[in-house]
């Protein structure tokens, strides 16, 4: 991880909402971080730069190029699964970032049709809240805060 400046990726679709609350609550907490929204489709891009994305991009190739280049990537499980947010998903998307070295923090999601077994399913806010913590612990970990 890039001790100076660390990238951010926060990937959604569909709406866009999972992002949006993710960059929300990244850019509340950590103003100086660089969050770069990588939506599926151009309406999830929208909502992420809208909540405070300091830039983003569209479609798969921006998700493919952008994956190998994030020290941390955010989003729902989903993004690891080809076909995955009701096909938005490619599975070139869904290899580039499975197989990016950046740190993983993904979020449940009951539409995705992947069940986790860590108990019962929570809210949103909750898992929002999570993410958030375990970013803050990635960043500690790598000497950024």
């Amino acid at each position: 991880m890039r001790q100076e400046s660390p990238l951010v990726a926060v990937i959604d679709g569909q709406g866009g909402g999972m992002g949006r609350g993710l960059v929300e609550a990244i850019k509340k907490k950590w103003p100086q971080l660089h969050v770069r929204a990588l939506g599926t489709n151009s309406l999830a891009t929208a909502a992420m730069l809208r909540a405070g994305a300091d830039d983003g991009a569209t479609g798969e190739n921006a998700v493919v190029f952008n994956a190998h280049r994030a020290d941390v990537l955010l989003g729902p499980i989903g993004v690891l699964t080809p076909n995955g947010l009701l096909g938005e998903v490619s599975p070139a998307m869904a290899e580039a970032v499975g197989g990016s070295e950046a740190v993983k923090i993904l979020l449940p999601s009951q539409r995705c049709s992947i069940r986790l077994a860590v108990g019962e399913p929570q809210s949103l806010q909750f898992y929002l809240d999570q993410a958030v913590r375990l970013l803050g612990e990635e960043l500690k970990n790598q000497g950024v805060l």
